[in-house]
């Protein structure tokens, strides 16, 4: 940081400010130039300082309600938060004071409050990372906790909310050999065949980056392409493609491979990344029901969703959505999967997958496109490493962030493979 920290620290709180109270969420503010006058050491400082403030906000709500009478407006609320989170990750309390301070002052309406902050902050600073500690695990927000208690349980989502307050290790999908990739970069290769790697760091300055070795994948995010096993020589469509991590996959194995997606700022990444590591793909810009060509043997239907499965990685996403969209996504992925379909060659696979952890946009959808398709039929998946407990009734595959707990967890993602009948 620079001496004061301010930069990065008046950049954390308007990110802050914009994801709970604007509704925005973190690569939005980032693509919009949200940190573009900070150097790059602000720049990580600052996405950290707001991804940590968002993983422990319910944990720096509790701590801070001793000393709020009631609660404060949301621009100083956001400067508590952020107190909390440095005060109690050992930072120096004078540094810490003074720059919320000068934040909350910074702002006229709320200047005649800075007085509260130096107070509020310095009696945190007295609890300081032992206070912290002896807090429970946070809890997500009300309008998701509520209908994954109903699906999964209370203790259930208590794992899930420990693997989200610990974040997510880097895991690497290896082009060819994990072994050698793990060697490189002084990680180790998990049960499904992922190399993870705790404490990265810079991700473009690990071995193998610029040889195109590998790429970064959840090791969740990688087995929907295994469900497929050999796919050389066939012809496989990836829609809904970006950022581009199945299609490299795809075309790692030797599938001839498309890939489309609507955006052409996330189709142009798609395209730089398989030049990247030498994979080639024919990439299509389009919306995925306007995409009409057929007699596929294979597609992956990777479909937009609530994404509540990434929340290790996306601490923003309870804070920036509230469900409402939750109606029109489930829509969405009925119809993606009856377009898809279509695509396919009679005996021909369909892979439906979610990042999600809600059933209404895995198991269910399953479940409902059995039914309205006669003779579709699910095959169970066959994979390295996974529990058979994660297989579902309906033979589809769940994972959750409070799998794999010792070694890290993985992100919330739903698949099956769908056959099509002859």
């Amino acid at each position: 940081m620079t001496q004061t920290g301010l930069p990065a620290r008046r950049t954390a709180h308007y990110l802050l400010m914009q994801i709970t109270g604007e509704g925005r969420l973190m690569a939005e503010l980032i693509a919009d130039g949200a940190m573009a006058r900070l150097d790059n050491d602000d720049r990580a400082r600052a996405q950290r300082l707001a991804n940590d403030a968002l993983r422990g906000l319910d944990r720096a709500d509790r701590m801070l309600k001793p000393y709020l009478k009631k609660a404060p407006p949301p621009h100083v609320m956001n400067a508590l938060r952020l107190g909390v989170i440095e005060l109690c990750g050992g930072e120096a309390a004078h540094g810490v004071v003074n720059a919320y301070v000068e934040i909350v002052a910074r702002n006229k309406r709320t200047q005649p409050m800075k007085g509260l902050t130096n107070a509020v902050l310095r009696k945190i600073a007295d609890e300081g990372p032992a206070g912290w500690d002896k807090r429970a695990v946070p809890l997500t927000p009300g309008w998701l906790r509520q209908p994954l208690v109903a699906a999964w349980g209370r203790e259930a989502v208590t794992g899930m909310e420990a693997a989200h307050f610990a974040g997510a290790p880097l895991d690497l999908t290896a082009k060819t050999d994990a072994e050698a990739v793990a060697n490189a970069v002084g990680g180790t290769v998990l049960p499904t065949g992922s190399v993870r790697v705790p404490n990265a760091g810079q991700v473009s300055t690990l071995a193998g980056f610029a040889a195109g070795d590998w790429w970064v994948q959840d090791a969740a995010a990688a087995l929907p392409v295994k469900l497929l096993g050999d796919v050389k020589g066939l012809k496989v469509l990836d829609l809904c493609a970006a950022p581009g991590g199945k299609a490299m996959q795809l075309a790692a194995l030797g599938a001839d491979v498309t890939a489309v997606d609507i955006s052409e700022r996330r189709m142009a990444r798609v395209s730089e990344n398989l030049q990247r590591v030498g994979l080639t793909a024919k990439t299509v810009v389009s919306d995925a029901f306007e995409f009409t060509e057929d007699g596929f043997d294979a597609i992956l239907l990777d479909a937009p969703c609530s994404a509540t499965g990434t929340i290790r990685r996306h601490p923003d996403l309870p804070y920036a959505k509230d469900g409402s969209e939750f109606g029109a996504l489930i829509d969405q992925q009925e119809a993606m999967i009856d377009h898809a379909l279509r695509l396919l060659k009679p005996q021909g696979r369909l892979v439906f997958c979610t990042c999600s952890l809600l059933p209404d946009e895995g198991e269910v959808q399953a479940e409902e496109a059995l039914a309205r398709h006669k003779g579709l039929t699910i095959e169970a998946p066959h994979l390295q490493g996974i529990d058979p407990d994660w297989i579902t009734p309906e033979g589809g595959l769940r994972l959750r962030p409070d799998y794999w707990a010792d070694l890290g967890g993985m992100d919330g993602f739903y698949m099956a493979v769908m056959r099509k009948p002859a």
